[in-house]
């Protein structure tokens, strides 16, 4: 299978509009690179179909980059065919959040319903909270199949996933005060070549199954959203800590980077990095700490084949 890193960056893109973070301003002064919203895409070697796995407000620029790229011309899906055709077979969402889902409406042109598989959690948070897929059927139309955690999903004939409860946090449109599976990851494997992909773009926490799943995984994506627990507090952008954002901080004794320092025979690199991140900046200590536990630090167009 190929793995096309789509965006990198957390909810807001690098540099965020209204951020003048060091981050954020490192980017307008040339000094890092810009990143789109967090996206990924995968694709059978089988028969060539993409799967773009959450639809940020980006899409329509990290479509344009594939298809710069001559990524679609292998393509061979039904609804690759005609002059409005959609790239994607499928799109998988891990939640309901903004920055996950709204990209949808950006493919409402599609001549075919757009196949949409999600949580039924996550179902009923788009078509009521942030009616997404309601509005979607008065255009191109949905087909919803359901995922539910420790499922296995049959995509293509040589690419299955399996779906785990990774987080409780609702998004805020929803204020929610019932304890529900709403964040998941996503293992992806290929049964061709027995190799496996593991998705976890929103992790609060590390536990013992979680550990195994990556131990077992070839790659993982994982989530690198925040440095510090207390990054927006002290950078007075922001009162909600990490934690209680759903995130787990890369750093401290606890964060992710000493969990997964053990870790040595998976590929792991941290994607949904957020703008106020030091490690989107080059060679800040920060970076350079993540670099020297050979955990890689995602951008938009990385390319992994498994």
């Amino acid at each position: 299978m190929l793995i096309r890193i789509l965006g990198a960056a957390a909810g807001g893109g690098y540099p965020q509009w209204n951020c003048h973070c060091n981050g954020c301003e490192t980017v307008r002064d040339g000094g890092a690179i810009p990143l789109t919203q967090s996206s990924i895409a995968v694709q059978s070697e089988e028969d060539g179909s993409w799967f773009l796995i959450n639809a940020s407000p980006d899409v329509r620029q990290q479509i344009e980059a594939m298809r710069a790229e001559g990524c679609f011309n292998l393509y061979s899906g039904n609804s690759h065919s005609g002059n409005r055709s959609l790239p994607f077979a499928g799109i998988l969402l891990t939640d309901a959040e903004i920055d996950h889902t709204t990209g949808l409406i950006l493919l409402r042109e599609s001549t075919a319903p757009l196949n949409i598989y999600s949580t039924a959690t996550v179902k009923q948070a788009l078509t009521s909270g942030y009616a997404i897929l309601s509005t979607l059927q008065n255009y191109c139309g949905v087909k919803w199949a359901p995922i539910t955690p420790g499922e296995i999903i049959k995509l293509t004939d040589d690419l299955e996933v399996e779906a785990f409860a990774l987080s409780t946090k609702a998004p805020k449109y929803i204020q929610s005060t019932e304890v529900e599976v709403w964040g998941i990851g996503l293992t992806i494997r290929d049964k061709i070549t027995n190799t496996s992909l593991t998705y976890a773009p929103g992790m609060g926490s590390i536990d013992k199954d979680l550990r195994q799943r990556f131990e077992n995984s070839d790659c993982i994506l994982i989530d690198g959203t925040f440095w510090t627990n207390d990054e927006l507090p002290k950078l007075g952008i922001g009162a909600r800590t990490a934690e209680q954002m759903g995130h787990l901080a890369l750093s401290g004794d606890d964060g992710s980077l000493s969990q997964l320092a053990s870790i040595t025979n998976t590929r792991k690199i941290f994607v949904h990095i957020n703008n106020t991140n030091p490690i989107l900046i080059p060679n800040s200590p920060e970076r350079q700490t993540v670099e020297n536990t050979g955990i890689e630090i995602s951008y938009d167009g990385l390319t992994i084949k498994l």
